[in-house]
């Protein structure tokens, strides 16, 4: 059976060919250019889906959403946007909008948008029909889904790897939250009511590695004084997330390789092998394939640990989710200190729009969290906001390249920790090792 769509548009020629793009992908379409006559619609008709402009002539899509939450509550609400409507669509979320597209779009857009919001929040079955309950695919919680085109086609990635047992191998800049996906992916398994241990691979030295991974019995060594249950075993049918693996050694590469080629490990110490089934998921925001090729990093391990590979759009990769990721921080910034800021101010707003963000989510939560404590008012000002946004704002927009965002990146960190390493790089949040390789990888003259 088709399912039945109300699209409210005043555009009536983009009306009539969305209208017909989605009635050749199998739905049944009902097209109204007023709320007026969506309002009659839905007190008259059921349908699986509201579509609405945000503008319309007689009143606003927010409105007609109010309505549709009293007079038909199973019907699942998408607003189309403007880019400079964007934080209005985000109040809409609140409300109850499952999510937005931005325009100009392309009609494919608006239809993977309808699938994954059908995907992860299943309509409300009407008591006068008999449907059959569809399994729902709840996104996790503290994960965003972007609007972004390199946001869709990441977070179909991760839904379309997750249910399996692959390897997944997450590659990006730094900052761009990649334990986050690695815990969307986890979510989206079979494993998720099973734990998720996440390892910082450049944080345990080479000499305790193994103890760390497949944990120690009494008195296997001096200061073993209790057994010790390892990384593996605790993620025992989970996830074991191992971030920045680029930076074990060689010799623990070859300890993990055999750890998962046979799924069983040996506590130091002990002589009995320990089953386990455990999903690897790892990542780095080094290029291992250059590592495989110096000869650092063991080629069988790297195939191991990528049998599916996912790449993170940097922020500045995908601005048209800018705001999202500042209404969730701003939401989890007055909580955590306890304030109600409610949004940002134009000239803020105008800022973060133009500035680069090479620090990505990282950096940007760090920005509103900062910005949220300082603000006096319900709206953050402009002198609230961290120099280096505030100059970029006064200066035209410049095209920066990935490279030249870690590297200015970098070179800032550096000079704020008045060139020590070991503070740069928690200015960072990385390691000393990984920042040392990424001192030589761009060739930075200390």
């Amino acid at each position: 059976m088709k399912q039945p769509i109300l699209i409210v548009e005043d555009d009536v020629a983009f009306l009539k060919m969305l209208t017909s793009f989605l009635e050749r992908n199998d739905y049944q379409v009902v097209g109204v250019s007023t709320v007026t006559k969506a309002k009659e619609k839905l007190e008259s008709e059921t349908f699986t889906m509201l579509i609405t402009d945000l503008k319309l002539p007689d009143d606003t899509g927010l409105a007609l959403l109010e309505y549709s939450k009293v007079v038909a509550p199973g019907t699942r609400v998408i607003l189309m946007t403007g880019y400079a409507e964007v934080t209005t669509a985000v109040e809409a979320i609140k409300k109850g909008a499952l999510d937005y597209i931005s325009k100009p779009f392309r009609p494919e857009e608006l239809l993977m948008v309808m699938q994954q919001a059908i995907a992860e929040q299943p309509a409300i079955v009407q008591k006068t029909t008999r449907q059959t309950p569809e399994k729902k695919v709840s996104a996790p919680t503290g994960f965003v889904i972007g609007i972004s085109e390199p946001s869709r086609k990441f977070n179909q990635y991760l839904q379309l790897v997750g249910p399996t047992d692959m390897g997944v191998l997450i590659q990006g800049s730094s900052g761009t939250g990649k334990e986050v996906a690695a815990k969307a992916i986890h979510k989206y398994s079979s494993r998720s009511e099973h734990n998720f241990i996440a390892v910082d691979c450049g944080a345990i030295p080479k000499e305790i590695a193994a103890s760390e991974f497949f944990g120690h019995i009494k008195g296997s060594f001096t200061g073993a004084v209790n057994d010790k249950k390892g990384h593996f075993e605790a993620a025992h049918n989970g996830t074991l997330f191992l971030d920045e693996v680029g930076n074990l050694s060689y010799e623990n590469q070859i300890q993990l390789l055999r750890a998962l080629q046979e799924r069983k490990i040996k506590p130091v110490g002990s002589n009995t092998e320990i089953e386990v089934d455990v999903r690897i998921i790892s990542a780095t925001n080094e290029d291992l394939m250059s590592a495989v090729a110096n000869g650092t990093f063991r080629e069988d391990l790297y195939h191991r640990l990528n049998e599916f590979s996912v790449q993170i759009p940097s922020l500045a990769e995908r601005k048209e989710d800018l705001f999202l990721y500042t209404e969730f921080f701003l939401t989890e910034a007055n909580a955590v200190l306890h304030k109600n800021v409610l949004g940002l101010s134009p000239e803020v707003e105008a800022a973060f729009k133009r500035y680069a963000w090479p620090g990505n989510l990282r950096e940007l939560k760090n920005v509103i969290k900062r910005a949220v404590l300082l603000s006096p008012s319900a709206y953050i000002p402009m002198d609230v906001i961290p120099r280096e946004v505030v100059q970029t704002a006064s200066q035209p927009k410049r095209d920066f390249s990935k490279d030249k965002n870690e590297k200015d990146l970098i070179l800032s960190a550096l000079e704020e920790a008045s060139y020590n390493k070991s503070r740069a790089a928690k200015l960072l949040n990385i390691t000393r090792k990984t920042l040392y390789n990424k001192i030589e990888q761009y060739n930075l003259k200390m």
